[in-house]
């Protein structure tokens, strides 16, 4: 486990075996250059074949090449039939109070991967999260669609005012950070080892963003559902059913029926690695 969970502030970032090759291919791209002018379009076809690799990797969001990604659960919580399930986008005055009443009604617990713009226009609702036991993560301070190409400095300033937020209007500090729509850059591995946060995606979603159909939404998060896994939904931008109301809402009691007929037991992110 501490070779996925980056180990915090004050110890060295180590960059990927990817990263490292990539450093390495522009080096001697730049070198074949140097020594024979000629061979520029050799080099730079191949550095443009390099950028489009590790493009194609940060928009894989289970993706390990460009750093540590945790997938599922570590082995010992998986042993002791653990599973996590996590909420993305809110919290919503609408829909985060009724995900937290069906989730109080099995005695379950969850980690909200939160907007921190949201958390705060909407702090006693985040407070309220923490209240019944779940855990607030970071999912960045606005959720743009252009996070995945921030530079550092755009990064670092996302992170660490989402980081503020969450943790003044909360009293925790967030451990675990999933980008939005789980797309990221080569540059967001170092800004998360600075911060000692853990990026963390799933291992299976029911895309209830874009699917109003509670039947196949609940089939893509419950197939081959096991111990360890990390579940993703969604208590904000839920897709709407043929009737109109949030598919989440319909697929949750569905899911966590089917969680605890396994013998299965949600925890937080923190609870599984921590215990």
């Amino acid at each position: 486990m501490n070779a996925i969970v980056h180990p915090g502030v004050g110890s060295r970032w180590r960059p990927s075996a990817a990263i490292l090759a990539s450093v390495a291919l522009h080096a001697a791209a730049l070198a074949a250059t140097i020594v024979e002018a000629d061979e520029w379009p050799w080099a730079l076809a191949a550095v443009v074949a390099n950028h489009a690799l590790l493009t194609a990797a940060g928009l894989w969001p289970r993706s390990r090449v460009l750093g540590p990604n945790l997938t599922r659960l570590p082995p010992a919580a998986a042993a002791r039939d653990e599973v996590a399930l996590t909420f993305d986008d809110g919290p919503d005055p609408e829909l985060t109070p009724r995900v937290l009443d069906l989730l109080e009604a099995q005695g379950v617990r969850a980690t909200f991967f939160c907007i921190a713009e949201k958390v705060a226009r909407h702090p006693e609702l985040a407070r309220e999260v923490v209240r019944r036991g779940h855990a607030i993560e970071n999912h960045s301070n606005r959720h743009e669609h252009t996070f995945a190409f921030l530079m550092l400095g755009g990064l670092r300033r996302d992170l660490s005012e989402a980081q503020a937020t969450i943790t003044a209007l909360t009293g925790r500090a967030p451990r675990f950070f999933r980008p939005p729509m789980g797309f990221r850059n080569p540059l967001l591995d170092p800004v998360l080892h600075e911060m000692g946060l853990a990026l963390v995606s799933w291992t299976r979603r029911g895309y209830d963003t874009n699917r109003g159909d509670p039947d196949e939404v609940a089939m893509l998060l419950g197939r081959g559902l096991a111990a360890g896994d990390i579940l993703l939904l969604h208590d904000g931008h839920a897709a709407p059913t043929p009737d109109g109301k949030p598919v989440v809402l319909e697929v949750l009691p569905r899911l966590l029926d089917a969680i605890l007929r396994r013998g299965l037991k949600p925890v937080t992110l923190s609870q599984a690695i921590d215990s």
